[in-house]
């Protein structure tokens, strides 16, 4: 199995920047479809944004859509989610997960689809 360590979680200001990175073990990292997944307080663990295993095809959820953008350099192993114009309802534990499946449109939003899960890092937006 691959090892998934996320950082650069932390407190941001409502309007603020944050980038989150994920590092992942192994030589075939190019293989993995990425994707970050967060869990509110009280609530389940939802889709954020996926990128496909080349990189060449990026989906987002409608609540982050124009304001986080998922990317990947294959050659460091690493995926990133660069997040902006945070708000409040953005504070979550945020989880980078990595599949071996090849979903349709080359990325999967189901989290059952993915098999090797980060230990989540924590992200809190003030107002």
């Amino acid at each position: 199995q691959v090892q998934l360590v996320e950082s650069g979680g932390g407190l941001v200001q409502a309007g603020g920047s944050l980038r989150l990175s994920c590092a992942a073990s192994g030589r075939t990292f190019s293989n993995y479809g990425m994707g970050w997944f967060r869990q509110a307080p009280g609530k389940e663990r939802v889709f954020v944004a996926a990128i496909s295993g080349s990189g060449r095809t990026t989906s987002y959820a409608d609540s982050v859509k124009g304001r986080f953008t998922i990317s990947r350099d294959n050659a460091k192993n690493t995926v990133y989610l660069q997040m902006n114009s945070l708000k409040p309802e953005d504070t979550a534990v945020y989880y980078c997960a990595a599949t071996e499946t090849y979903c349709s449109g080359y990325v999967c939003y189901d989290p059952v689809k993915y098999m090797y899960w980060g230990q989540g890092t924590q992200v809190t937006v003030s107002s």
